[in-house]
């Protein structure tokens, strides 16, 4: 049987992580794998996280399986932090999944089972992680633009142009914020404009929400999707509790369909529990319970956002930091796109060439696409790293 078999094309962003691992210099800088970092390099407990497991730890008195779907109070529980007022609760089904990566494919396997001639529309750019589960699940796929590459800002004629082209039952995929890899967001506007054009042609929307609270706040980063549920009868979303509470390897995620009424939701529910059985059975506990421990209780759940308060305004201050080094070596304002973007991530713009030499010659590694981690620089680099982008893109 492997005689036969093909090696698959490595991932990137792995190989990204391999090479800085074997890269000597001491002062290389990682700003590729999408992590949160502190000023020391470390992706931390956080605080509220350790408490919350201390608590688990004292009073959990089994390791048994608990539903298909996960365990009921999570899932109210997200629902209402993703949602909080903006829907009926009882239109909503969800189940537990690993992770956000896991949340994508249950909801896309749900799609291929309801709507296999759906066309899955994806931003160009995107996380590399769509196109890649949405090509391996056979769906159909189309891009719309995203991004000026002139300003560094949205491309909103060019979005909406590409997405008038989609059919009934076609899904729109948005990212709810920080956008992976841009840091380029939707104004209220355009999710209003967005809901209009679904209402108007019968697509759906499929908002991935990776990144709630890294740039705002939860409130201000929800507040998109939020606007759209309440605009729109059917919504798919996809939730990761990776970056936000900082359980990367615990996988804890979500996936979400918002149904037109109660009796539509407890079969999609019913849905989403079979295909967690047909692909993994029971979801992980550990991350989810540490989140329903977190926003059960008033006293972790400040803890908790004064912590994710702490790591969003230290990637702004990067980010401002980072600007603005920039254009002291450079005499220019051509990076100051920088301060008007969110979240962890944002593209410098580098062509494939640029960004081997800024690896090869100045240890400033970032993925192929010029995506920059913006949490992974520090007082230290941040000069470093400006002055590599001055001499290698200008």
């Amino acid at each position: 049987m492997f005689e036969t078999l093909t090696a698959p094309q490595p991932d990137k962003i792995i190989q990204l992580m391999q090479m800085f691992r074997d890269d000597p210099r001491a002062d290389k800088v990682d700003l590729g794998v999408g992590v949160y970092r502190t000023s020391d390099g470390k992706t931390p407990v956080m605080k509220a996280v350790k408490a919350a497991e201390e608590l688990i730890w004292q009073t959990q008195d089994s390791k048994g399986y608990v539903a298909l779907a996960g365990d009921a109070g999570y899932l109210a529980t997200m629902k209402r932090l993703i949602f909080a007022e903006a829907v009926a609760q009882d239109r909503l089904a969800a189940a537990a999944t690993p992770g956000g990566t896991g949340a994508v494919r249950q909801v896309l396997e749900m799609v291929k089972r309801l709507t296999p001639e759906a066309t899955i529309w994806i931003s160009a750019p995107t996380w590399p992680n769509h196109p890649a589960i949405i090509g391996y699940l056979g769906l159909a796929m189309r891009e719309y633009r995203y991004v000026d590459a002139e300003t560094g800002g949205l491309d909103r004629a060019g979005m909406m142009a590409d997405l008038a082209q989609v059919k009934r039952g076609d899904l729109v995929l948005l990212h709810a914020c920080c956008h992976n890899p841009t840091g380029v967001d939707l104004t209220l506007e355009d999710w209003r404009a967005i809901g209009d054009l679904c209402l108007e042609t019968g697509a759906i929307p499929f908002v991935d929400m990776a990144y709630l609270g890294f740039g705002e706040g939860i409130d201000e980063d929800a507040a998109g999707t939020r606007l759209l549920a309440g605009m729109v009868p059917e919504m798919l979303l996809a939730g990761s509790c990776s970056k936000n509470f900082g359980l990367y390897r615990d996988r804890a995620g979500i996936a979400v369909a918002l149904c037109g009424n109660a009796g539509a939701a407890q079969a999609t529910g019913g849905m989403l529990a079979w295909l967690n059985r047909q692909n993994f059975a029971f979801p992980p506990d550990h991350g989810t319970r540490v989140v329903q421990t977190i926003l059960g209780d008033a006293g972790l759940t400040g803890l908790w956002r004064d912590e994710l308060r702490e790591m969003r305004v230290r990637m702004q201050e990067n980010r401002a930091a980072l600007a603005a080094e920039l254009q002291r070596v450079t005499g220019s304002d051509g990076y100051a796109f920088l301060n008007t973007q969110c979240g962890m991530f944002s593209l410098l713009g580098a062509t494939p060439d640029e960004v081997d030499r800024l690896r090869g010659e100045h240890g400033v590694y970032l993925v192929f696409d010029s995506r920059m981690n913006v949490a992974g620089l520090t007082e230290e680099t941040i000069p470093l790293v400006a002055k590599a982008v001055a001499e290698v893109m200008g």
